[in-house]
């Protein structure tokens, strides 16, 4: 999986799937974080709730998660502030 650190920052892509069973990281998808999110895509709310998995998973405030593109694509580009990439890569051997 591709990531970038950068200036105590942590820059990578997930892919969504929204309406899932549970909001949860499931592995790897083409070189993407994958997440399944139990929100709709509709008014944001699967993005909100992508942020605060992630914000829980990382073990940092919600405010240190940004999307930097992709906010109505499936793709996402994510900036982690005081992400780490041990931490990534944790999160995907389970």
């Amino acid at each position: 999986m591709k990531f970038i650190e950068k200036d105590g920052s942590l820059i990578f892509n997930v892919r969504v799937v929204p309406r899932a069973s549970k909001s949860e990281i499931v592995g790897e998808h083409d070189g993407a974080l994958k997440v399944r999110i139990a929100l709709p895509p509709v008014d944001g709310a699967a993005n909100a709730e992508l942020i605060k998995v992630l914000a829980k998973q990382f073990g940092v405030s919600k405010s240190a998660v940004e999307i930097q593109s992709g906010q109505t694509a499936k793709t996402k580009q994510i900036k982690i502030f005081g992400g780490s990439s041990k931490k990534l890569l944790n999160l995907l051997s389970f």
